[in-house]
C-alpha cells in the first residue's frame, strides 16, 4: 500500500495511462499539452530563487571566491572530458551500425519548412555572446529572465560579498536567507503533488502528437542513440565509481521518482530542485551541488551531445554522403562548441545540426528536415543522460574538493538512511535554525537594557 502511495508508482501509472491516452485517442493526448507544460512552468518559476539562495549559503560558509573558482575551473573540466567522450561516442556508433545507409534521401524532396517552426527564428549564440549574456542586464532582469547562468553570477557575487561582510550582520542575512530556502522547498512539495498530472499530459500530448508509427519509421536510429547513451553511461558510472565509489544504480534507485517525472514530462529542469536537494542529502556539499547542477544545464549536455554527432553522420549517410575522417573532425569542433549555448534556445538541437551541416559543407543543411519525426522520442534518452551526468558531476567535483561525505553517501544510497530518517534530520535542522534565530534576536534585544 505504500508502494502504491510513492510518488514513483503515481508518475510511472500516469505515464503508462498517457501513453494508452495519445494511442486509443490522438485527438484528445494533442489537447493535453497544456497539463505538461503547466507543471513544468510551475517548477521553473522557482529554479531562479531556489539557486541563488542555494549558491549563497554555500558560498557565505565557505567563506571565500578562491574556493568558488576552483571548484568552477573543475566542474568545466570534467563537463569538457564528458561532452567530448559523448559526442566521440556518437560519431563512433554512427559509423559502426549506419543507421542511415540505405535511404537514398533525394535532398531536393525535402520539406524544410519545419525546421522554421521549431527554431522560430532562433540562432545560437556565438563564444562571446555566450559569455557576455552571463552578465545580466540587471539583477532584476536576471531573475525575470530565469537565466540560470546570469542568476548563478549574482548568487556567486552576492555570496562572496556576504562572506566578507562582519559576523554581526553576515549571520542574520544567512538566517534569513536558509529560512526562505526552507519555504521554496516547502512550495516546490506542494507542486510535486502534481507530479502525475504532468507527466500524464506530457505522455499523451507526446504520442497522440507525433505518433507511435514514427517509432518504427526511424527504428535503426533510435535504437543506435539509445544503445550510444547505455554504452556512454555503463562509461560514466565506473568512472564515478573509481573516483567516488559512487553505485550507480543504487542513486538511480534512489532518485527514481525524479528520474521518471523528467523522462514524463521531457524535461530535466524540472527535476533540479528536487535532485540538488537529493544531492545534497546524499553527501554532496550544498556549495558545490548549487555551483555545479545549474552550470551543468547549459555545459554538460551530454545526452545532447550523443545524438548531435550521432544525427549529422545519419542525415549524411541518408543522403548517400559519405563523410571523410576532416569532415568528421569538423563535426566535432563544431559541436563541442555549439552545443555549450543549447540551453534556453528554441529549436537548439536542430539550430546545432544546421550550423554543423553548413561547416561541413557536405550535404545540403535542408537534409537535416529528416530528423523531425524522430526528435521527439530521443527525449528520454537525452533527458536521462544529461540529468545522470550532471549528478555524477557534483559527487565527482565534491570528491576532488574534499567536500564529499562517502560515509553517508553509501549509506543514504544502500537504504541505510531511509526517506523517513533523511526527511526527519530535515525538520530537525529547521526546528534548530528557528531556535538559533530566536536566540539571537532575544539576545539583540536584551543588549540594550544590559547597557
Amino acid at each position: 500500500m505504500t508502494f502504491v502511495k510513492s510518488l514513483f508508482f503515481q508518475i510511472i501509472a500516469a505515464v503508462i495511462i498517457g501513453i494508452g491516452v495519445g494511442i486509443l485517442w490522438p485527438d484528445l493526448g494533442s489537447l493535453l499539452q497544456p497539463l505538461g507544460t503547466g507543471f513544468i512552468k510551475l517548477i521553473k518559476m522557482l529554479i531562479a530563487p531556489l539557486i541563488f539562495m542555494v549558491i549563497v549559503t554555500g558560498i557565505a560558509k565557505m567563506g571565500d571566491l578562491k574556493s568558488v573558482g576552483r571548484i568552477g575551473l573543475k566542474a568545466i573540466l570534467w563537463f569538457e572530458l564528458a561532452t567530448t567522450v559523448a559526442l566521440v561516442l556518437g560519431l563512433c556508433t554512427a559509423n559502426l551500425l549506419h543507421p542511415g545507409a540505405g535511404m537514398h534521401v533525394d535532398p531536393s524532396t525535402i520539406d524544410a519548412s519545419g525546421i522554421e517552426a521549431k527554431t522560430k527564428g532562433s540562432e545560437l549564440p556565438h563564444t562571446v555572446d555566450f559569455i557576455m549574456n552571463i552578465i545580466p542586464t540587471s539583477v532584476v532582469d536576471a531573475f525575470a529572465q530565469n537565466a540560470l547562468l546570469q542568476v548563478l553570477l549574482v548568487a556567486c557575487l552576492f555570496g562572496v560579498a556576504l562572506a566578507a561582510t562582519e559576523s554581526k550582520a553576515k549571520e542574520n542575512v544567512l538566517n534569513l536567507v536558509e529560512q526562505l530556502l526552507g519555504i521554496v522547498f516547502r512550495m516546490i512539495g506542494y507542486i510535486m503533488k502534481l507530479a502525475p498530472v504532468g507527466a500524464f499530459g506530457a505522455m499523451a500530448y507526446t504520442v497522440g502528437a507525433y505518433g507511435a508509427s514514427t517509432l518504427s519509421s526511424f527504428g535503426l536510429l533510435i535504437l543506435a542513440c539509445y544503445g550510444a547513451a547505455l554504452l556512454f553511461l555503463v562509461l560514466l558510472a565506473l568512472a564515478a565509481w573509481w573516483i567516488t565509489g559512487l553505485n550507480f544504480m543504487q542513486f538511480v534507485r534512489y532518485t527514481r521518482s525524479e528520474v521518471m517525472l523528467a523522462i514524463g514530462t521531457g524535461s530535466s529542469e524540472v527535476v533540479m530542485p528536487r535532485m540538488m536537494d537529493k544531492l545534497t542529502k546524499a553527501g554532496c556539499d550544498r556549495a558545490v551541488v548549487g555551483l555545479v547542477v545549474p552550470t551543468g544545464y547549459s555545459f554538460n549536455l551530454d545526452g545532447a551531445s550523443i545524438y548531435l554527432s550521432l544525427a549529422t553522420v545519419f542525415v549524411a549517410q541518408a543522403v548517400g554522403i559519405d563523410l571523410t575522417l576532416g569532415q568528421e573532425i569538423t563535426i566535432l569542433l563544431v559541436l563541442m562548441l555549439s552545443s555549450k549555448g543549447m540551453a534556453g534556445v528554441p529549436g537548439s538541437a536542430f539550430l546545432a545540426l544546421s550550423a554543423t551541416a553548413a561547416a561541413v559543407n557536405a550535404f545540403p543543411v535542408a537534409a537535416v528536415a529528416l530528423l523531425l519525426g524522430a526528435d521527439r522520442f530521443m527525449d528520454t534518452m537525452r533527458v536521462f543522460t544529461n540529468l545522470m551526468g550532471n549528478c555524477v558531476a557534483a559527487f565527482v567535483v565534491a570528491k576532488w574538493e574534499g567536500l564529499l561525505d562517502q560515509k553517508r553517501m553509501r549509506a543514504v544510497l544502500s537504504g541505510e538512511i531511509s526517506a523517513a530518517e533523511l526527511e526527519a534530520e530535515e525538520k530537525a535542522a529547521r526546528s534548530a535554525l528557528k531556535l538559533n534565530l530566536r536566540e539571537k534576536q532575544g539576545q539583540s534585544l536584551s543588549a540594550p537594557e544590559m547597557s
